[in-house]
């Protein structure tokens, strides 16, 4: 699954490595690998087709 930062646009695209309850690893085009808690940060579902 493709996704990007709500709060980090500059970030870029992110894809979804791993999920573990909360913890979501990301690697983003930008960012490299950032552990996310999708408790407190809602990640934005992208198609990156459309994108």
């Amino acid at each position: 699954m493709y996704v990007r930062h709500p709060g980090e646009p500059d970030w870029g695209l992110g894809q979804i490595q791993s999920a573990i309850g909360d913890r979501v690893t990301v690697n983003f085009e930008n960012a490299g690998k950032v552990l996310i808690n999708a408790a407190q940060v809602s990640l934005i579902e992208v198609d990156p087709a459309a994108d």
